[in-house]
């Protein structure tokens, strides 16, 4: 479990880290180095699912050797499917991250949403659907392995 006290947020119980995959942990298809060894680090304290279309059939292969649950999303509705999924899990026990339109409804709804901004872009459905935006995923699991990070920018 990871606890914060945030000035005019409130106090943060989280026990899931919830991501998309394509555009948010990796680039073409290919994960971002330096996330396998974050994902592991945050593992101890937060169970980490990735939610995923998998765009470019690379997903499972690159995360071997992470600590996670991966579910592929098929059909329509995938932002439902993601919403869905983080309120199953209790959405105020959940930090979420994405880039993409079918990642927004679980960024919204989950206690803190971080849309990622790597080479693919960050729709803007996205970018208003959470509470930080981040230059790479690296800087966003940072904000747990450092959680004054994450204080400063989301008290009031």
């Amino acid at each position: 479990m990871f606890e914060l006290e945030i000035p005019g947020f409130g106090l943060v119980r989280l026990e899931h880290l919830v991501t998309d995959f394509t555009g948010t942990l990796s680039v073409d298809g290919k994960l971002i180095p330096g996330v396998k060894e974050r994902l592991n680090k945050i593992s101890e304290f937060l169970k980490i699912h990735v939610l995923t279309a998998d765009t470019f059939g690379k997903a499972k292969e690159a995360l071997s050797g992470i600590n996670c649950e991966i579910h592929i999303l098929q059909g329509k509705d995938q932002d439902l499917q993601k919403e869905k999924f983080v309120k199953n899990l209790g959405a105020d026990k959940v930090i979420a991250f994405g880039n993409g339109n079918n990642d927004r409804k679980m960024l919204k709804v989950a206690k803190i949403g971080v849309a990622v901004l790597l080479e693919e872009g960050c729709s803007v459905e996205a970018l208003c659907s959470a509470d930080i935006l981040v230059k790479s995923i690296l800087d966003g699991l940072d904000l747990l392995l450092n959680p004054l990070r994450l204080k400063a920018t989301l008290r009031f």
